[in-house]
């Protein structure tokens, strides 16, 4: 991570973080798994606070305990040891039934392999979230339609995942997440079955719902160029953290955007007429 290091403390050291509650405060926080005999020990003591407005890219390599924090965070696993608060409530020792209803309302997903129903519309997909937190029908597809907007994608909202590349095929994902207006976004890899210039058309719109919709959104990465969109990069190694920093000179994705090459004319045109994408969503993959 010596590309990020930067001399400037971390948000919870600044003027700025004093007397605001963080979005997320993890305490010594510990997990452990039992395999048999074998215990392992995903995370070590993890302190962390995240506050609102954020932009924050954790990193580290596979086994690093990334993706295990980002579990926690989710509500979709908890720790061993330790305490989770999310906008001041310990969430830690909360049942299913409760962390299920704080994942529904509080709490956007978006994943690597966007998780899209092959067979339901954009728009019917981005509505899923509101039929499980009982969001009346035409309130569903107000919240839907106004969530594919904001990704760009609102004249797409008829199409199949079939119809869409990668790109597009993560927006919905993204529109997804948003749909019940949640106040934190966590996206694990959201750029991993992406080529460079769709990674970055990605980049740009989380920037955008980061730096004019105030959301706060953390995602997990292993790419260092990734990283570099967001405000704030935390690394792990071996289920601890090994930095901390804020990103003095981050990448802007509409800067960023023209100095890469155009998109192939051909593969646009054949999307556009309703043929599928290649299976990894674009022409060329990232090396």
């Amino acid at each position: 991570m010596d590309d990020l290091s930067t001399t400037a403390p971390a948000p919870s050291e600044t003027p700025a973080a004093a007397g605001r509650v963080p979005t997320i405060r993890v305490e010594n926080v510990y997990k452990t798994y039992d395999l048999g005999e074998i215990q392992v020990r995903a995370l070590r003591g993890i302190s962390l606070d995240i506050y609102p407005g954020e932009f924050v890219a954790i990193m580290g390599a596979s086994g690093s305990g990334k993706s295990t924090l980002m579990n926690i965070l989710g509500c979709l696993d908890r720790p061993t040891k330790g305490r989770y608060l999310l906008d001041g409530k310990d969430v830690s020792g909360l049942t299913k039934r409760e962390l299920a209803k704080i994942r529904s309302q509080r709490i956007g997903f978006v994943f690597q392999q966007f998780n899209l129903l092959s067979r339901t519309s954009a728009l019917e997909n981005v509505e899923l979230p509101t039929i499980y937190a009982g969001v009346p029908m035409q309130e569903r597809t107000r919240r839907a339609k106004e969530a594919l907007d904001r990704v760009g994608l609102a004249d797409r909202a008829g199409h199949f995942p079939s119809q869409l590349s990668g790109g597009q095929q993560q927006r919905v994902a993204i529109a997804r997440g948003l749909v019940n207006n949640p106040s934190l976004l966590l996206a694990d890899e959201p750029t991993g079955n992406l080529d460079s210039r769709t990674s970055v058309e990605i980049m740009g719109i989380l920037q955008k719902l980061n730096d004019e919709h105030g959301l706060t959104v953390v995602i997990v990465t292993h790419e260092h160029d990734i990283a570099q969109y967001a405000k704030r990069a935390i690394e792990f190694r071996d289920g601890r953290i090994r930095n901390d920093v804020l990103i003095q000179n981050r990448l802007i994705a509409e800067e960023v955007l023209p100095t890469l090459p155009a998109p192939d004319e051909g593969l646009i045109d054949a999307l556009g007429n309703g043929a599928s994408a290649p299976p990894n969503g674009s022409a060329t993959q990232k090396k």
